[in-house]
């Protein structure tokens, strides 16, 4: 492992439930639901099943985490009352916040509706999702002929495991600067407290708060997760379905660097959006399932990234990375942690992670090697003693 690692690697979580560990390093303990085994949620989707809309209710999560949960529900459970099935997908998502974490997402949930009550956009266009106004058209393209083909015709792959490629257009990038520069104004003429966008950066804003998260909702459902479901299907990619959505600002009078951790999602998106910087380039460490979050890494699997404004990363929360210094200028990224609470509720079942996990891989790989000599130290010993 290079210098740059920490003993632990921190889980930055957003400190809003859904397995966020603080700066401990250490998954926070679930509250205890009784599920029995075959009220487990379906390994594949129920694709022919129309998910109801939870649009009216005022529930714990985002409607759309339910409508779309509620096509891996076990079969006895489609036909039950849109009430039973929403308390038993509520009791699936609730194993994912920490003891006293309920009281913790109203009071939230509170704050939101405070900001979005008072606090006036600047730019009203971006709240709402265009295309040809957001994006390059060759970011577009791709993602209308939605094939692994297509996919890799923008993309660079510079690390197994990280993307990256050209996204977001200039203008929207000003535009979201000055909408994040005017929330951050109104915050203070306000004397509004402001709660940060994890546990680890002391300064950005998390866009949700302030009237962002149905566009970020469509961000990931028309144009992350299209990508993850071809290249990361192992960690939940095809059935991303909540968000947080987050700018985080480095520099002077700002956050410096970012050590080493994990983030608190399945797949995430990194964009920079300005401004003139020096710096601040992203290290890479190798991914690990949560057994193996510690352990050393490999050369292939150490790598630098440098930021250019408009241009995405994509990667898997559990690539271990970390930012460096940004030792000049002003550096502002937005981030999108996208989750799936299918993958969350079915990792509980397994323990081999070889399918991504860099450590599980290379511990399968030598359990199979010491097998093979195993076999070939015995079929040598009877070839021995047949021919005395």
């Amino acid at each position: 492992m290079s210098g740059d690692r920490r003993d632990v690697p921190t889980v930055a979580g957003d400190g809003n439930g859904m397995v966020a560990a603080g700066n401990s390093g250490k998954p926070a303990t679930p509250a205890v639901v009784s599920v029995t085994p075959s009220q487990r949620l379906r390994l594949n989707p129920n694709k022919d099943h129309k998910p109801e809309s939870y649009e009216d209710l005022q529930l714990d999560f985002s409607p759309s985490v339910f409508s779309s949960l509620e096509r891996y529900l076990p079969p006895s459970m489609l036909g039950m009352s849109r009430d039973d099935k929403m308390k038993f997908m509520r009791e699936i998502l609730l194993k994912y916040l920490p003891h006293g974490e309920g009281t913790r997402v109203q009071r939230h949930r509170e704050y939101r509706q405070k900001i979005i009550s008072n606090y006036q956009p600047l730019n009203r266009e971006l709240y709402t999702m265009h295309p040809s106004t957001f994006f390059l058209p060759s970011f577009i393209k791709a993602i209308s002929d939605n094939t692994e083909e297509s996919f890799r015709s923008i993309m660079s792959e510079p690390s197994p495991g990280v993307f990256t490629f050209e996204m977001l257009q200039p203008q929207f990038c000003n535009l979201l600067l000055s909408e994040v520069e005017n929330f951050e104004k109104w915050v203070n003429d306000a004397k509004f407290r402001i709660m940060r966008p994890n546990t680890m950066n002391k300064y950005g804003a998390v866009l949700d708060d302030f009237g962002l998260e149905t566009m970020l909702d469509k961000l990931m459902d028309g144009f992350v997760r299209p990508i993850s479901k071809v290249f990361f299907p192992e960690v939940g990619g095809s059935t991303l379905d909540s968000h947080h959505g987050f700018v985080v600002e480095y520099g002077k009078d700002r956050d410096v660097d970012l050590g080493f951790h994990v983030d608190d999602s399945e797949v995430t998106l990194n964009v920079c959006l300005g401004k003139q910087f020096s710096g601040g380039e992203l290290f890479f460490r190798g991914m690990r399932c949560d057994k193996h979050v510690n352990t050393g890494s490999q050369s292939e699997e150490i790598f630098d990234y440098s930021h250019v404004p408009g241009r995405a990363v994509l990667h898997r929360g559990r690539h271990r990375h970390g930012a460096r210094a940004t030792t000049s200028g002003h550096r502002i990224n937005l981030l999108l942690w996208c989750r799936s609470s299918v993958f969350r509720e079915m990792k509980k079942y397994q323990k081999d992670f070889s399918n991504w996990c860099g450590e599980c891989l290379r511990e399968k790989k030598e359990r199979q090697r010491l097998s093979i000599a195993s076999t070939k130290s015995e079929l040598l010993r009877k070839d021995g003693e047949s021919t005395t």
